[in-house]
This record gives structure tokens, C-alpha cells and sequence, in this order.
């Protein structure tokens, strides 16, 4: 930013002179008063960031000043007193009222800095937060969608664009980065927000299986199709078909899929007649759909029946400064669903947030955020509250092993990692904490949870 521009009114000129001299020298864009009614005048004319002001003026106390500068909307400035030795309990008494500090004369050129910048950084905070807090508390531009950063910007000015149109729409982008949240959107916009809106995992189901239950099919058409059953496509008539995951529809279910964008019609396993259907279909995948036509695992004129209409969703890391507000929304979700009343995130629980990669995306942030809720003892969530993973486990290769036939336990995993962590550290939480690059409440949680004996932890 610009330099902190600050007022001095002071009515000792040769104090004024050297005070200004200070704060020039340390990079600040200084203006001075030598009494009340000058400083109200200056103030309108220079609109400063923080007012340092004496105590005692020639036409009014420093206290008046503070008020006649409409000190109560704490976005607009900071206010630090000057005091000589018998004023002090007054300006005690004005940082009640709202005043920033104060500075004890005669003045101290480290301690008059310190104490500036000081009033500069939390000016800086305040402004940050009031406007993260006015964004929050202005309602969401489309369905629940939380986001100002511009690239957000960009997919909600696209959802406003296409929701109405009824068009075939692609969403791309990272697990987690809330894709089925835009779906929902597209849907709640468009003439069809009264009817039917369906989802089905294209992964979560093998190819026989999925196609039947897109497809329906007819009685007798396999064994065990003791009756006809109408697919997802059929039920979503006149609705919106959501097909998640699509980049791992397999080629069979593909070619299918392709006939019922072409001609709104659709075929029910083991039958003959071809039924239409009005359906509005929203895919989307966490692949790169040009590499898989390439290897031949995604139909390319399948893939062109959505290109028209393609919307790439960002990674949270890309959008760090919606955290803020992504963390208030969880925040208040989990508030009201666990009757917690958390106020709201400290500063430096803020920074840790914004500092993570998240490759979890904002599914991973609702995670955390739902923990910490749960374990914050304050009325804000402090960093020690934050059960963030650490991403050097994964490049020290720990998971550099292939799992067995049946399986592991995570939770068993975590317990052994706990007991590796108490035994190398010699039961010491602290030292375990650091080993495990966590807090000492959440290893401390933790072998409470596991019942592990800290002076004699079992052998993993």
C-alpha cells in the first residue's frame, strides 16, 4: 500500500517538529497540528490512518479530539495520546473510550515507533477483517456458493450464465473443490429447479452395474431382473441428471450416454423400444479428458457434446484469501448442528489456514473446520484447535508399501504412529508433537483416545 499517513497534534513546536522528523525518517507521510481545532481541519482534508495527539491542548483536551474526529467506526483510524507524568491515569481512561495507546513524554524515538506501527499493523487487521465480515454477511451470488476471489468470480458469472439455459454442462477441476455444489447451482437456477435433481458416482460402481442403473432394464433381461426397473435417466425426466465423475464412465456406457445426448432418447437393457426422455445432464471430472480420449478410455464425440459449455473450478490454494470466509461458514454450520458457540478464528489460526496447501481442497477444509469447532475450549478457534496434516509423510515415504488383501485399518495405522512417536520421544507428548509436526493437544487427544500408557507405551 501507499505510506500510513499519520497526524500530529501537538502544541509544543519544538516537540512537533522532532516527532515529525521521526516518523518521516521511519517512512511515514506526517502532517501536524499545533492544536484541537487545526487537527479536526487537517483531519478532513488529509484523512490520516492514525492521529498521535497530546493530551493537553491550548482549546481542548486530546480526549475531546477523539471524539470530534468520530472515533467510533474504528475502520477509519487509530488514536494514540501523548501523556506527561501526571496524565497517565487519563490516558488509561481514553483507551477505555477507544484509543489505541499512548505515549509517555518526554518521548522515546523507539517506543514512539514501535508503538506506531504497532497501531498501523492493527489498522491493517481491522480493515482486512471488516472487509472479509461485509462480504460474508452479503448474501451468497448464487446457491450457497462461497467465493470472491475473481476466479470464483468467473464460475459464478458462468453459472448465471448457463442455469437458465438448459444447456449440457462439463464441470473440471480437483476432488474437493466442490463441483456437485455447482451442479446444484446450475440446477437451482434453471426452469427445472421444481423437479427431479439426481447424482450418481460414475467411479463408485462397476460397468454393469452402472449401466443398468442409468439405463433401467427390461424383465427377464439378465438373471436376477425379476422385474422392469426404469434407470436414473428415466426417473430424471423432466429433471436434471448430475453424472459425477464421468472420466470414469466406462467406453460401453459411453456409447449410450452419446445416443441419449444425440436424440433424447434412451434403450433399457434387454429391450427393444426406444423411449424419450427430457433430462438436462451436468457431468463432471477430476481428469483431463484430452489425455483419456488419447488413451483411448473416453469417446471423443462424447467429450464434444460438452465442450461448448465447460467450467474449470480452482483449487483452494489457488483462492487462499476465500478461507476467511469459507472457515466463518463452517464455522457457524457446525455452530448450530453441535450447539458449540465458537465466535469465530484468531488471527493466527487465520495465517495457518492460508498457509496449507489443502490438497483436499475445501472438502478437506470442512473437515478441519468440523474438528475444530468440536475441540475449540475458547470462543475462537486458536492454531492449537487445528488438526492439520502434515505433507512431509508422503515425501519421507510412508506410504511406500502396497496394502494387503484385507485391508488396513486407519485407525490402527494412527495408533501405531502415536506409539512410534511416544516411544522416540520417551513418552514425552511435547516431543511427539514435534516429531509428528502437530500440536501437543492433538497428540494429547489422541493417546487419551488409544489409551496408550505414556511412560510405557506398547510396542507398535
Amino acid at each position: 500500500m501507499d505510506k500510513w499517513k499519520i497526524l500530529v497534534v501537538e502544541d509544543d513546536a519544538f516537540q512537533r517538529e522532532i516527532i515529525q522528523a521521526i516518523l518521516a525518517d521511519e517512512g511515514f507521510a506526517v502532517k501536524c497540528a499545533e492544536d484541537g481545532e487545526r487537527a479536526v481541519v487537517m483531519f478532513a482534508k488529509f484523512s490520516p490512518d492514525v492521529v498521535l495527539c497530546d493530551l493537553k491542548l491550548p482549546d481542548m483536551d486530546g480526549t475531546e479530539v477523539m471524539r470530534r474526529l468520530a472515533y467510533g467506526d474504528r475502520l477509519g483510524h487509530e488514536f494514540i495520546l501523548f501523556t506527561a507524568h501526571g496524565t497517565v491515569e487519563s490516558a488509561v481512561d481514553a483507551i477505555k473510550q477507544g484509543a489505541f495507546d499512548y505515549v509517555p513524554k518526554p518521548v522515546d524515538r523507539e517506543k514512539l515507533i514501535i508503538i506506531t506501527q504497532r497501531a498501523c499493523n492493527h489498522l491493517a487487521l481491522v480493515r482486512e477483517n471488516r472487509q472479509l465480515k461485509n462480504q460474508l454477511t452479503r448474501p451468497f451470488t448464487v446457491a450457497g456458493i462461497i467465493g470472491k476471489h475473481p476466479k470464483m468470480q468467473k464460475v459464478i458469472d458462468f453459472v448465471q450464465m448457463v442455469g437458465p439455459l438448459g444447456v449440457t454442462v462439463l464441470i473440471t477441476g480437483e476432488t474437493g473443490t466442490g463441483k456437485d455444489l455447482i451442479a446444484r447451482a446450475i440446477h437451482s437456477l434453471s426452469p427445472r429447479n421444481d423437479r427431479t435433481f439426481q447424482a450418481i458416482n460414475c467411479a463408485a460402481m462397476p460397468e454393469t452395474l452402472l449401466e443398468s442403473e442409468l439405463f433401467g432394464y427390461e424383465k427377464g433381461a439378465f438373471t436376477g431382473a425379476f422385474q422392469q426397473r426404469h434407470g436414473l435417466i428415466e426417473r430424471c425426466d423432466a429433471g436434471t441428471l448430475f453424472l459425477d465423475e464421468i472420466g470414469d464412465l466406462p467406453i460401453g456406457p459411453q456409447a449410450k450416454l452419446l445416443r441419449f445426448l444425440e436424440a433424447k432418447k434412451i434403450r433399457r437393457i434387454g429391450g427393444h423400444e426406444e423411449l424419450g426422455v427430457d433430462v438436462r445432464l451436468i457431468a463432471a471430472t477430476n481428469k483431463k479428458l484430452d489425455d483419456e480420449i488419447k488413451n483411448n478410455r473416453f469417446r471423443e464425440d462424447l467429450f464434444y457434446r460438452f465442450r461448448g459449455f465447460i467450467v474449470q473450478l480452482p483449487p483452494l490454494r489457488e483462492r487462499a484469501s476465500d478461507i476467511y470466509l469459507l472457515s466463518e461458514y463452517f464455522i457457524e454450520k457446525y455452530n448450530l448442528l453441535y450447539s458449540k458457540q465458537v465466535r469465530g478464528i484468531t488471527e493466527e489460526a487465520l495465517r495457518a489456514l492460508m498457509q496449507y496447501s489443502w490438497p483436499g481442497n475445501v472438502r478437506q477444509l470442512d473437515a478441519v473446520m468440523e474438528k475444530a469447532v468440536l475441540l475449540a475450549h475458547g470462543d475462537k478457534i486458536t492454531p492449537a484447535d487445528l488438526d492439520l496434516p502434515s505433507s512431509a509423510a508422503s515425501s519421507a515415504g510412508v506410504l511406500n508399501f502396497e496394502f494387503p488383501p484385507q485391508g488396513i485399518s486407519l485407525e490402527e495405522i494412527e495408533k501405531q504412529v502415536i506409539v512410534k512417536a511416544m516411544e522416540q520421544s520417551g513418552g514425552c507428548i511435547a516431543s511427539a508433537a514435534k516429531l509428528l509436526q502437530t500440536t501437543y493437544r492433538t497428540v494429547e487427544y489422541r493417546v487419551k483416545k488409544f489409551g496408550i500408557d505414556r511412560l510405557n507405551p506398547p510396542n507398535g
